[in-house]
């Protein structure tokens, strides 16, 4: 088995995959909650599910879901981006998730439970040599870039 972890484009290719997945789906939750619930219908359901402050909050949501994702997805920014997501879910999963128990059609918190282990998943082992954060900062590893700094 160390053969298969020690190798540089199977690690790569992990976290190419990471980035893509969670990054699209963060991307898709973002722009369902501007374009499909609209940001007056999404502040209207987190103020029902008891989200303080649900008019400034659900602004600030959708569009970190649409930036992050999307930077994710390029590998920009990403240990930045995937730290705030990953924080969003968590919190997302306390305040209103929790009390649904585990599965989705309950309220559950399944899906932001994944969403956030995916987001800090990649918080720590950072966005990988295919990305734009490894072009951008070519002298360095982009995946000690934001833990050195």
């Amino acid at each position: 088995m160390s053969a298969l972890e020690n190798n540089a484009g199977l690690q790569a290719a992990a976290r190419t995959l990471l980035r893509l997945a969670f990054g699209f789906l963060f991307l898709a939750h973002g722009w369902q909650k501007y374009f499909q619930f609209t940001i007056e219908g999404t502040t209207a359901a987190f103020g029902q599910m008891g989200v303080p402050a649900a008019s400034l909050l659900a602004p600030v949501a959708a569009t970190l879901e649409i930036a992050g994702g999307a930077a994710i997805i390029l590998g920009l920014l990403t240990r930045v981006f995937a730290g705030l997501l990953g924080v969003q879910m968590v919190v997302a999963l306390f305040m209103v998730h929790a009390a649904g128990g585990v599965f989705v059609e309950n309220g559950g918190f399944e899906l932001v439970l994944a969403l956030a282990a995916g987001a800090l998943a990649l918080l720590l082992v950072g966005p990988g040599r295919i990305s734009l954060d490894a072009l951008i900062f070519k002298g360095k590893k982009a995946d000690k870039v934001l833990v050195n700094a």
